[in-house]
């Protein structure tokens, strides 16, 4: 795995980086050898806020946490992206069982023992929601998101004619996704 450690308002020496990479080693053995995985370490209001970010064939496993103390922080990260990877790799497998349409996507991903404690029930689709999408720019978007009390609003947007999600954020601001093509 090629480790890329990014720095935001601290400067972390050579032996800090050398524990991110020794404490990163436990997940290692759950992702190809060619993955690549950033963190991102960022002191801000005397929080430390490790965020992991490691993509697999098609996917992207991310685990951001806040905490007073960084080496706290990255374990509860790296724990994070250890149960999201050993969750996505049962339900692969699972669906490989029924189909074979996941196959390739499973043989990209290492195996691992605790695959077989891990039940594809874990996903129920509670609520189906339809609804028009009305071409609007992302301001107007962010203003109905919040009247209408939500975190995320769905929309047309007029100048690309694409489908848009504005969201907001942790800290108050807002944030848009944009497809690629």
């Amino acid at each position: 795995m090629i480790y890329n450690i990014k720095e935001k308002n601290i400067s972390l020496g050579t032996t800090t980086k050398e524990k991110i990479t020794n404490k990163l080693s436990r997940i290692e053995k759950l992702f190809p050898d060619d993955a690549t995985a950033v963190v991102k370490v960022s002191l801000e209001k005397q929080s430390y806020t490790v965020e992991i970010t490691i993509p697999i064939s098609k996917r992207l496993v991310r685990a951001e946490v806040t905490q007073s103390d960084m080496m706290a922080s990255l374990d509860k990260a790296i724990d994070i992206v250890e149960n999201q990877i050993i969750r996505h790799k049962g339900r692969i497998k699972s669906k490989i069982r029924h189909s074979g349409a996941f196959k390739d996507e499973y043989e990209t991903i290492s195996t691992a023992e605790e695959l077989s404690s891990v039940n594809d029930d874990d996903i129920l689709i509670e609520k189906n929601k339809c609804f028009e999408l009305r071409p609007m720019d992302a301001e107007e978007a962010i203003m109905q998101m919040e009247l209408l009390g939500h975190m995320f609003f769905v929309f047309l947007n007029s100048q690309t004619e694409t489908i848009n999600v504005v969201y907001k954020r942790k800290n108050g601001t807002y944030g848009l996704i944009e497809p690629e093509a």
